[in-house]
């Protein structure tokens, strides 16, 4: 199964995980970079311009239940990411 893990950037943390949303869309045409981001910003409540807002994409095993973590799909230049800091 496919999820997203939504991060936004902290000056003190360095970033917030915001939530984990699954993908459930059966048509890959409608996965885009764009449509992902869409999830993140009404998951943070605001338009995404007062936070700036990254994620993961995230495979689990649905027969284990562990993460099997992908390369980072979104993250600003600037910042470290989760995808250093974050045990697996």
């Amino acid at each position: 199964m496919v999820v997203y893990q939504f991060y936004c950037s902290d000056p003190v943390k360095e970033y917030d995980l915001l939530g984990i949303l699954p993908e459930r869309r059966k048509d890959p045409r409608r996965v885009t970079d764009a449509s992902i981001m869409n999830w993140g910003k009404m998951l943070a409540g605001d338009d995404g311009t007062k936070r700036s807002i990254f994620y993961k994409k995230v495979i689990i095993n649905e027969n284990t239940g562990k993460f099997l973590r992908v390369a980072p799909s979104n993250i600003p230049k600037d910042k470290p990411g989760p995808h250093k800091t974050l045990p697996s």
